[in-house]
């Protein structure tokens, strides 16, 4: 299959000094897909969100996210009753990462904290809903929602204050922020200001093999854009806007650059339920060109191309919430009190 450059289970970068670590769903599926891949799960065995979720002790989000990512990439299809199921013919053990022995895969479980269990659900849905209207979030209502302690509530509640994904107002309550137009252009104001300085700042320490590897897949991409999906464009924006970056050293210039990448949090919405609002999408002719620079030498050219990219994307930012807010209507959740 064409795409499989751009999730090939066994492939590895080089890792950014400074970038972020494996999604909790990507540490699922990588666990499991070793598993599958090595004949430790037999051919039929019967997996759901129920399942995955109580044994590594995650909340429900992520394990979904970790099981449609190992349908895709054929470790699981889908049972004819509820779930997935081991096929009988799986990928080639080539093809997958290699399973953790137990004492290492335990290790990397019991290293998850309580609050980043429940961390990445509770962003995906306050990330959601932000495109609709602002919200209050109420610490007790979200402990008692997840069956956490106040103190685990808390810990979620500083980490989307890190993210910018949710401030205190002048009150001294917990809000996040609709994503009007103003709002989205302010965050993408803030971001082609300081991205760019933080992209000549990382250039001279990005491997090259980096470079190549985002500019294959990047061109894969394009090559195969009736084949994208969300979780396919979320990835890529990533490579350029967080892996990248990540390799710049000025630590507080990369502590500011984070709280207008709470739209890279919203964006991972709003691919998931409208991808196809361009044929193609704009942003990946326009990170080729940013890598291409880097590739060059050129670093100065490819920080005026991320600006000039970044405020291009503003307005199809804009546009893609106002389509998506006509269309998807998430329920309610008693953690969230719509703001007026």
């Amino acid at each position: 299959m064409a795409l499989e450059r751009l999730a090939e289970p066994g492939r590895q970068r080089p890792k950014a000094t400074g970038g972020a670590a494996p999604r909790l769903y990507q540490q699922v599926f990588e666990i499991i897909a070793g598993q599958v891949s090595q004949g430790l799960l037999a051919p039929g065995t019967r997996v759901n969100e129920s399942s995955v979720a109580e044994q590594f002790g995650i909340s429900r989000a992520p394990a979904r996210q970790a099981l449609v990512e190992l349908e895709r990439r054929g470790f699981l299809e889908k049972s004819p009753g509820r779930g997935y199921a081991v096929p009988v013919s799986a990928p080639d053990k080539a093809a997958a990462p290699a399973p953790p022995a137990e004492a290492a895969e335990e290790l990397r479980l019991t290293q998850l904290s309580s609050w980043e269990k429940i961390y990445g659900e509770v962003e995906s849905e306050i990330a959601a809903r932000c495109s609709f209207a602002g919200w209050r979030v109420n610490e007790t209502e979200l402990a008692r929602f997840y069956d956490v302690s106040r103190t685990v509530a808390r810990d979620v509640v500083g980490r989307l204050q890190q993210r910018g994904i949710v401030r205190k107002d002048d009150r001294s309550r917990w809000i996040a922020p609709a994503m009007t137009p103003d709002h989205v252009g302010e965050l993408y104001e803030l971001r082609w200001l300081l991205e760019p300085v933080a992209l000549e700042k990382a250039a001279p320490h990005v491997p090259p093999a980096l470079l190549a590897a985002m500019r294959a897949d990047l061109e894969t991409a394009v090559a195969n854009a009736g084949e994208l999906t969300g979780p396919d464009l979320d990835r890529l924006e990533e490579d350029l806007h967080v892996t990248l970056l990540g390799h710049c050293r000025n630590r507080t210039l990369m502590q500011a650059i984070s709280l207008p990448q709470a739209l890279l949090v919203t964006h991972r919405f709003l691919y998931q339920w409208m991808p196809r609002l361009f044929g193609t999408e704009p942003f990946l002719a326009e990170h080729i060109e940013v890598v291409g620079r880097l590739q060059a030498g050129r670093i100065e050219e490819a920080a005026q191309l991320l600006k000039r990219h970044l405020q291009v994307s503003r307005e199809r930012a804009i546009d893609r919430i106002t389509m998506v807010t006509r269309q998807v209507h998430p329920h309610d959740l008693p953690y969230l009190e719509k703001l007026d």
